[in-house]
């Protein structure tokens, strides 16, 4: 079956003259023949000068930028597996990504040589290439890779691949406290892109703005490979600041733009968004986390189309879709499941819930991944044997279809957008030589919708101060999974099974911070 996830090449054959990248940095402007030439050159470099082999794996530690797109692209054609690395994670967090995934190159660019240095003492990788200036005189020069693989003048060309080969391993954080690698088969890049431009009816003429992360599964799936589906055009920002984005927005007549809670509520504030030009703008679209109705009724309000979407890194960014009339009518809705998608609410026991009541979300498509890579009970855990992904999200149904999201069955917070896992943050916790025991919930915040906090249990005879667990949580973790508080207790509340009870951590909190508060 000829299903494959070089959609860059198919759209090229179709509109080469198309412009594809408009890079916001440099003020490049790419067509589609031109970012096609650029990929396929990289997939030499990864072939013929690295030594890269089908399904062998390569890292990405930059920030957004067009070579990143040549390795995106890159990895469609040749067949290597790409493992985008979160550029704020620590070379103490990288270390188990690297080693777990057996990585053989990784391509850096220079704001991230320190990190890169680290790095090298923890683990080993074969070969390293850097975007700007080799850290070390043994790295290659990505911009001369290119160079000597065009010069030999033979064109790379595309590595035959099918529906379940690997296109990439995602990685995310998983309850154990241990980052688990998502397993990206080209079936699923593909299916992404066309059931996305499908469903949520885009067009060749969308001008969209990209400035979340590219290592994030929220920018490769939605918007990066459904515009070049159906041959639109990307805005590329190197990151994200809300001046920059406006003015974006309307210079480049943008038509679509996704972002996260934070992002839309940071873009609120901004003193653009009372004056900014939005007649270009057919709808912005929010997913990554619950989203607060009142900010989607000031968009509503600024004359525009706001909705709202739901996915997983495991399943697909893009799993529900809805009409701009229900966008208004539904409010507070994520949509109705997208075609071939199949949706079902659960209790405990597995057995269905009725209308309204609320239920995990389970979903089963052609979107779905092959599971967690080198965690087999990982996968069995998640994705049970008739094929459904058990999203750990709790959600209800209402008569007419639409679903609604209620919480999160998984012990877990999303602070702007980015999945938090309080395991991954009380295992680092508890090597501190003061701490005998540590709990970290997620309390509500005003701009980043959730951040955590920490319960921690000195040993005894021992004293610690916040001051000191932050420091010391810092060198081992990104500053974002660095609790906002830290709370002393005699001991945690647990359960008869010494489970313990977050919910009544989170009423302590509560009960503390209405304490604090002025009379």
């Amino acid at each position: 079956m000829m299903i494959h996830g070089d959609l860059l090449g198919e759209r090229t054959r179709l509109t080469p003259s198309k412009l594809a990248l408009v890079d916001v940095a440099t003020g490049a402007r790419l067509t589609y023949a031109e970012l096609d030439a650029r990929a396929v050159t990289c997939a030499g470099v990864l072939r013929r000068q690295l030594g890269l082999a089908k399904g062998d794996r390569f890292g990405i530690l930059a920030s957004n930028r067009p070579e990143y797109l040549d390795l995106v692209f890159a990895a469609g054609k040749s067949g290597a597996v790409m493992v985008p690395l979160g550029t704020r994670l620590t070379a103490h967090e990288l270390q188990h990504i690297v080693a777990d995934s057996g990585m053989r190159a990784l391509v850096y660019d220079d704001a991230f040589a320190d990190t890169i240095q680290a790095l090298r003492a923890q683990v080993s990788i074969a070969r390293y290439v850097s975007l700007d200036r080799p850290a070390t005189e043994g790295d290659r020069s990505y911009a001369a890779l290119c160079a000597l693989e065009a010069s030999e003048g033979q064109r790379f060309a595309r590595e035959p691949c099918g529906p379940e080969d690997l296109y990439a391993l995602l990685y995310t954080s998983g309850t154990t406290g241990r980052p688990k690698g998502v397993m990206i088969p080209h079936r699923m890049v593909a299916w992404n892109g066309y059931n996305t431009v499908a469903c949520w009816q885009l067009r060749e003429d969308e001008v969209t703005p990209i400035f979340t992360p590219l290592y994030h599964a929220g920018a490769l799936g939605a918007f990066l490979m459904p515009i070049v589906t159906i041959g639109a055009t990307v805005v590329l920002h190197k990151g994200f600041d809300p001046s920059e984005v406006w003015r974006t927005i309307v210079a480049e007549r943008c038509t679509v733009v996704l972002g996260v809670p934070t992002i839309w509520k940071i873009l609120m504030e901004a003193p653009e968004f009372a004056t900014a030009d939005l007649s270009s703008v057919r709808a912005f679209m929010c997913g990554g986390a619950p989203l607060p109705e009142y900010i989607a009724r000031a968009y509503q309000e600024r004359g525009v189309v706001f909705k709202q979407g739901y996915g997983l890194t495991e399943v697909g960014v893009n799993c529900f879709a809805m009409t701009v009339d229900d966008s208004v009518r539904k409010r507070g809705s994520i949509g109705k499941p997208l075609m071939m998608t199949e949706a079902r609410l659960v209790d405990a026991q597995g057995a269905a819930v009725g209308q309204g009541e609320v239920g995990e979300l389970l979903l089963r498509g052609p979107h779905v991944s092959r599971g967690y890579w080198n965690n087999p009970e990982a996968t069995a855990a998640a994705l049970d044997a008739d094929g459904w992904f058990h999203t750990g999200d709790l959600a209800r149904a209402d008569g007419d279809g639409f679903f609604y999201v209620a919480g999160r069955r998984k012990d877990m917070l999303i602070s702007g957008g980015v999945n938090v896992y309080p395991a991954e943050i009380e295992a680092e916790l508890l090597q501190h030589a003061a701490i005998a025991d540590a709990a970290v919930v997620g309390i509500p915040h005003d701009t980043w919708g959730e951040v955590g906090v920490a319960f921690i249990v000195p040993r005894h005879g021992q004293t610690v101060s916040s001051g000191e667990l932050a420091a010391f949580l810092e060198s081992r973790l990104a500053r974002y999974k660095i609790p906002r508080e830290f709370l002393t207790l005699d001991a945690l509340p647990r359960t008869a099974y010494g489970k313990v009870q977050k919910g009544k951590l989170q009423e302590l909190y509560a009960r503390a911070a209405a304490a604090r508060r002025p009379s």
